[in-house]
């Protein structure tokens, strides 16, 4: 079985959450609403995503999805855009190549020291295509498991 990559965006915003989603949100470093983090598919995972499903919307990412957010919203701390250079300098590697790494899980993105492991996302361009905010995704909502569709949504937010 090959290891999936989740892509989570978080949705709602930080009014009225009880304190341990809000925890869970923390450790999974969605700090804020239209933030976004790739992580492996695990059961511990799993778990902390489907504890928090009404605030996020999730789906496996595609290899060209983690190299778009790589190279338009990665950052370095100091709010600098990770460029291919740097990039490069830390792993040898360019944008294309790390993203395979990445999604074939032989790389992480904590090897690039300095590289912050969450994307800030804007709004997506035409808003959300559903209705509702708060119904899942399968009854015409926005939060919830979106397979592959997540790739879509991730394009419209960059």
């Amino acid at each position: 079985m090959e290891a999936k990559k989740f892509a989570i965006v978080r949705i709602r915003g930080k009014n009225k959450i009880f304190r341990k989603i809000e925890d869970t949100m923390k450790m999974l470093r969605l700090y804020d609403k239209n933030n976004c983090i790739i992580v492996d598919c695990s059961d511990s995972m799993l778990g902390m995503i489907y504890k928090i499903k009404d605030y996020i919307t999730w789906g496996e990412a595609s290899e060209e999805t983690i190299r778009i957010l790589l190279e338009k919203r990665g950052k370095i701390f100091g709010g600098k855009p990770l460029t291919e250079d740097y990039l490069k300098s830390k792993t040898k590697l360019n944008y294309i190549q790390f993203a395979k790494e990445i999604f074939e899980a032989k790389k992480s993105l904590k090897d690039i020291p300095g590289l912050k492991t969450y994307f800030r996302l804007k709004p997506p361009t035409g808003g959300f295509e559903r209705k509702g905010i708060k119904l899942p995704y399968s009854m015409g909502g926005t939060v919830g498991y979106r397979r592959e569709k997540i790739n879509d949504l991730i394009k419209k937010m960059i």
